[in-house]
């Protein structure tokens, strides 16, 4: 199969960004937990996320520039690095505003290794944009299925063992990035890309489109994922099976029935299914906030619209773009995780000053509103047939006449 069948360097950096999803999972699990130990309140807990995503999103302007200037298989391990440095760091600190402004250096590092993981896979995989989606989406659903568990057995003996774990993970992902992916060549000046180029990529309707639909529907996602563990009020081990579960509905959905769903209804049409199906679970969510079981059971389903969603939404940003592929991936997240840091504090404050189901509520009309927008820009999600070249290979960062809005 073209699916198993790929380059030394795909599998690499797949490996890596296993590891690196399952930081994310890691850490889930002990939200509640890192909350009592160090009296916080939920919404100074769900900073970790907003510093997170938010140096992720700015840092996202950065990575095809420092990319194009070092090449990709350095921009990987110089991410890789500042995770493990930061994440270690987390681990040992004693105040929340240490971990916020900490979890804040981590997020540089994901940048950098995330949208460059994703351009070299797409570049060197075999199977075209859909194969190499796919296989970018397997790492992501293996990396947050496994990682609950994780974090639930070293959470269970000191909030900070996940924090370690992610060190020690990353150590192993840097040092197999480090021995399996070949070297790349450092790209001639003329090659490089300026930290403008992402910005000036939203001027195209796709790119711009893309990105819109992606900040309302991270509403949905950011509150499903950081504030859910408060109102399910379980313990450690029960969070990392509940997520464990979420997880592998996710990886299976964007592995095996996003594609099918592209193929028979279009990726935009697969896209407003998928949304629709997440806003009914967060609305379920709402209503039916005291019940346990009822929460527990929608987080799971939830795994299934968000593979499907992820899926598609990457296939549709690779494939719409205008413009080179880690320029449209640059740009795309920048908008992304910028504005879906605000959803985890908006979500804590929500929850403690209008109600346990307020922030459910709020996730259910955003994702919503990313409905509407994907159906505003539909036509500008066409895919656009064009050769894409590797980082460090050469970059045509030549930017077409914008579409006008």
């Amino acid at each position: 199969m073209t699916f198993f069948n790929q380059p030394r360097a795909v599998w690499a950096v797949a490996f890596a960004a296993v590891v690196s999803f399952m930081g994310l999972g890691l850490v889930d699990p002990i939200l509640p937990a890192i909350a009592g130990d160090l009296h916080a309140s939920p919404s100074q807990v769900e900073l970790l996320f907003t510093s997170y995503f938010a140096i992720t999103g700015l840092a996202m302007l950065l990575t095809s520039a420092v990319a194009s200037r070092i090449g990709a298989k350095r921009t990987l391990l110089a991410g890789l690095f500042l995770i493990v440095v930061f994440s270690a760091l987390a681990g040992a600190s004693n105040s929340i505003g240490a971990i916020v402004g900490l979890r804040a250096g981590w997020g540089l590092g994901n940048a950098l290794f995330i949208a460059t993981a994703l351009s070299v896979i797409i570049g060197s995989a075999s199977g075209g944009v859909a194969g190499a989606v796919m296989l970018y989406e397997a790492a992501l659903g293996l990396g947050i299925s496994v990682g609950p568990l994780l974090g639930g057995e070293l959470g269970s003996i000191s909030w900070r063992g996940p924090f370690f774990g992610v060190a020690v993970l990353m150590t192993i992902a840097f040092a197999a990035t480090a021995l399996l992916l070949d070297r790349s060549p450092k790209p001639a000046p003329h090659e490089r890309i300026s930290v403008l180029d992402p910005l000036r990529a939203l001027r195209h309707r796709a790119t711009r489109g893309s990105g819109l639909v992606a900040v309302f529907y991270n509403f949905g996602f950011f509150t499903l994922l950081a504030y859910s563990p408060f109102p399910l009020k379980l313990g450690i081990h029960q969070l990392g099976y509940v997520f464990c579960a979420w997880g592998v509905l996710l990886a299976v959905f964007a592995v095996f029935v996003a594609p099918v769903i592209s193929r028979r209804v279009g990726d935009v049409h697969g896209l407003a299914i998928a949304l629709a199906g997440l806003a009914a679970v967060l609305a379920v969510m709402a209503v039916g906030h005291s019940s346990q079981a009822l929460l527990i059971a929608s987080v799971i389903v939830a795994g299934a619209f968000l593979g499907i969603t992820n899926t598609l939404m990457t296939q549709v940003v690779m494939e719409s773009a205008p413009v080179a592929r880690p320029i449209a991936s640059a740009a795309y997240s920048f908008v992304r995780f910028c504005g879906g840091a605000i959803a985890p504090f908006v979500a804590g404050k929500l929850g403690e000053h209008v109600s346990v189901q307020a922030p459910f509520y709020l996730g259910a009309a955003m994702t919503v509103l990313a409905i509407g927008v994907l159906y505003a820009y539909r036509t500008a999600f066409a895919p656009v047939h064009h050769e894409d070249p590797v980082l460090g290979a050469e970059l045509d960062t030549e930017l077409p006449e914008p579409v006008a809005a």
